[in-house]
């Protein structure tokens, strides 16, 4: 795992330095930069930090060549972030082709695999990566830049006029002269929907994502973009096969399964997994433990912190099975000072994401980082076999839509009119009810998107000051139309499963996954999301083994019973949990008085994006109970965060520190 960055006609040499050293946490064993000039002027660098997985020795130091002895004599070099798990077996095709290895790493193997294959190298890869290769061989260099199929590994890029940064992090660009740290008014209208940005927009002016799933080509000053891969499914109407009963592709699901969690524990550093109560964690430690003892991480909040989370876990669960597997179980309780963790969370994020799940996952890969360097996660595992509240209430909106007018009009009336039920188990249901009665007029898709949103279209109007409303010119909903529009021939649920790998899973999930782990120099993988595993699931397993029932649908059906003779009742009719954070206990204790400077009637109208009448109501609203703003007034303070740090300048102070903490590591390789 590692940080990449890389130059083409722009910054020198000083600039690539920071680049990396502004990136240290993710890379902390090394680090290295490459750069050539050519004889027409063309000028292009590539940096990397690296946190040493496989062979830690230093012939895994990046950028690397294929030159068997000199570097001098190399035509093509590699900056490599992530982790190919198929690599001994493509190194063994390799070597029977002639190509020779002076390292034991997969970066060598993928570096050797464009050689032989050029961009054809990507389907034949299992694994998570962000790949930066500049290739020689022509008469005119190649930058071939490329992202993993699912978008596991994030990878940035600012494209102006000729002039290509690209790096790991945002942060990292924003060391490059002429990038500027300017906000999106699209994305800022995005992130007020969604509570994040969904690729390939960045909350910045002229930074963007390459993608998941597609690779980039520089040549002669042009920089193009292409797919390489997409999760597809059948239409509609296909007949799965019938040659096999349930309990047949259960098996096969669960032996799948099994050996993409193996085949992610190959590592030369110690290996652990996040456990929740879920059956998602629970599945991937059931599966690690039969091959050796495993290191298991909980992070849970003290009790006071609890009270109406329906979302936290019950930690007694995954220590009982812990103890049941032989593992060695550390149980994180956690009571931090939220005010002090939020500017660094966010600095360390790029982006403001309004998900407080982000905090647990940092706090958790701290922790872990003092006996693991590698841990293994459940995402995905919503996403390939339906495990959303959203997917069942998709379901019920089916059957509401078919009710008699005035039967609907008297259950929204009375869901409407529900309190917020604040400080219960039932808050998270109360809130997705009213969101399913408001969207239920609309179309199935459009239905999806509104019930994925915390403020709509009216509540936005409201919100923004005149000059920002003017300002709107982009459908927030865009990304996710497009794709509906792609898999329109499929199932509705399979269409809702695109749209979250797609969207949801790699902009919100994976992203802050990687950021909130790599801020602790930890390598997060994730089993759910091999390649072979999710193409086996969207052919073979018809949606309604996927979500089974009508009035009480089960989630994840057929990957509980895949599971069913490795895991316990007791975490088989688990509710659906995960990595949560106690947000109204922050908000009324711990950040009021944070809430009430950063949302002060004064900063709103310093920023002119916003009525600060109608922050103050969701603020005193929410104090006083009639309704839960929760979320929105979250979005609200951490964009502010975010604003002060990027915008304001706060950002160069944690910048700095981490350039000063990493200098004098970086030299350059010479052409």
């Amino acid at each position: 795992m590692c940080g990449i960055s890389g130059l083409i006609n722009c910054g020198n040499t000083e600039t690539l330095v920071r680049m990396t050293s502004v990136q240290s946490h993710r890379g902390p064993d090394d680090s290295g930069v490459w750069e050539r000039h050519f004889a027409d002027g063309t000028y292009i660098a590539l940096g990397s930090r690296r946190l040493a997985i496989l062979d830690l020795s230093s012939d895994g130091h990046m950028p690397m060549s294929n030159a068997n002895t000199r570097d001098q004599d190399a035509t093509i070099w590699i900056t490599f972030n992530g982790e190919i798990y198929n690599f001994a077996d493509l190194r063994s095709e390799l070597e029977g082709k002639g190509h020779h290895f002076r390292s034991h790493t997969d970066t060598e193997v993928v570096l050797r695999l464009y050689e032989e294959y050029g961009v054809d190298c990507l389907n034949r890869l299992n694994g998570m990566f962000a790949i930066a290769i500049c290739d020689l061989r022509g008469t005119s260099p190649i930058v071939f830049l490329a992202r993993d199929h699912f978008g596991i590994k994030p990878l940035y890029y600012s494209d102006r006029a000729g002039k290509l940064a690209f790096a790991s992090e945002i942060k990292a660009l924003l060391e490059v002269p002429g990038i500027e740290a300017r906000m999106s008014i699209d994305a800022l209208h995005q992130y007020l929907t969604f509570l994040w940005v969904p690729d390939p927009l960045t909350m910045f002016e002229g930074i963007l994502k390459l993608p998941a799933g597609h690779y980039a080509l520089w040549q002669h000053g042009e920089f193009k973009i292409q797919e390489y891969w997409d999760l597809t499914f059948p239409p509609a109407a296909h007949n799965f096969e019938r040659s096999k009963s349930e309990a047949d592709l259960a098996e096969e699901i669960r032996a799948r399964f099994c050996a993409s969690v193996e085949q992610q524990m190959v590592s030369d550093v110690p290996i652990g997994a996040f456990l929740s109560a879920g059956l998602d964690s629970s599945s991937i430690v059931a599966a690690m433990a039969r091959k050796q003892p495993v290191r298991t991480y909980t992070i849970t909040f003290p009790a006071k912190y609890r009270v109406g989370e329906s979302t936290i876990d019950d930690p007694n669960v995954a220590k009982r099975l812990a103890r049941q597997l032989g593992c060695e179980h550390h149980e994180i309780v956690v009571e931090p000072d939220v005010a002090d963790l939020l500017p660094m969370l966010t600095w360390h994020m790029d982006e403001p994401t309004a998900d407080p799940a982000l905090i647990a996952a940092y706090l958790v890969c701290r922790e872990a980082r003092k006996q693991s360097t590698v841990l293994l996660s459940g995402v995905g595992g919503d996403e390939l076999f339906a495990g959303y509240r959203k997917h069942v209430a998709s379901t019920w909106s089916a059957t509401y839509r078919q009710m008699p007018r005035w039967a609907r009009s008297a259950a929204e009336r009375t869901v409407l009119d529900l309190p917020a039920m604040r400080g219960t188990n039932l808050k998270g249901s109360v809130r997705l009810a009213k969101k399913m009665v408001r969207s239920a007029a609309l179309s199935p898709q459009d239905a999806f998107i509104r019930n994925g949103t915390y403020l709509d279209a009216v509540q936005k109007n409201a919100l923004y000051a005149e000059d920002s409303r003017r300002e709107l010119t982009r459908d927030p909903g865009v990304q996710h139309r497009a794709a509906f529009h792609r898999v329109q021939h499929a199932d509705f649920l399979n269409q809702m499963l695109y749209l979250d790998t797609k969207i949801f899973m790699t902009t919100l999930n994976l992203t802050y996954n990687d950021k909130m782990s790599m801020a602790s120099s930890v390598e997060v993988r994730v089993p759910f999301l091999d390649r072979g595993l999710a193409e086996f699931v969207a052919w073979n397993v018809s949606p309604a083994l996927k979500l089974k029932g009508k009035w009480r649908p089960v989630t994840k059906h057929i990957f509980r019973e895949a599971m069913r003779s490795m895991l316990p009742h007791e975490v088989m009719r688990q509710p659906k949990a995960g990595f949560a954070a106690p947000i109204d206990y922050w908000l009324a204790h711990d950040l009021r008085s944070l809430v009430d400077d950063l949302l002060s009637e004064s900063q709103i109208r310093r920023r002119r994006l916003f009525r600060p009448e109608v922050v103050r109501q969701y603020i005193d609203e929410h104090r006083c109970g009639s309704q839960d703003w929760s979320m929105q007034i979250w979005q609200l303070l951490t964009l502010e965060i975010w604003m002060q740090l990027f915008l304001d300048g706060g950002d160069r102070v944690f910048a700095q520190r981490q350039i000063d903490a990493s200098q004098g590591i970086a030299q350059p390789t010479p052409a």
